[in-house]
C-alpha cells in the first residue's frame, strides 16, 4: 500500500527516506502532512525546544481556605481570593 519516498529536509536540504512503515504510522495517527525535516534535524529541533522550557515550577505553601490543611500550589496566591487544597478544589468544582 505505502512505498518508501525520498523527501528533502527544509532545514538542512539533505535527502531522507520517508519509509512505508513511517507513512503507515502517520496515516494511523491521522497526520495530514509529510515530515518536513530529516530525522537528525527533527531530533535537534526537539532538543532545542526542550532546553527552552521553563524548568521546575515554583510552588507556594498555603493553608486551604476550606479545610485548613497545609498544601502547595503552583501560583502565588493573592490575599483577596480563597485558595483550596486539591481535594477541596475537586469537591467545589
Amino acid at each position: 500500500m505505502f512505498q518508501d519516498k525520498t523527501l528533502v529536509c527544509k532545514e538542512c536540504g539533505a535527502d531522507f527516506v520517508f519509509s512505508a512503515s513511517e507513512q503507515e504510522f502517520y496515516a494511523e495517527k491521522g497526520f495530514q502532512n509529510e515530515p518536513a525535516r530529516c530525522p537528525e534535524c527533527r531530533a535537534a529541533r526537539k532538543q532545542r525546544t526542550n532546553k527552552g522550557s521553563r524548568g521546575p515550577r515554583e510552588m507556594y505553601n498555603v493553608i486551604c481556605s476550606n479545610c485548613g490543611a497545609e498544601t502547595r500550589v503552583p501560583f502565588k496566591p493573592s490575599q483577596d481570593r480563597p485558595v483550596y487544597c486539591r481535594d477541596c478544589f475537586e469537591n467545589l468544582r
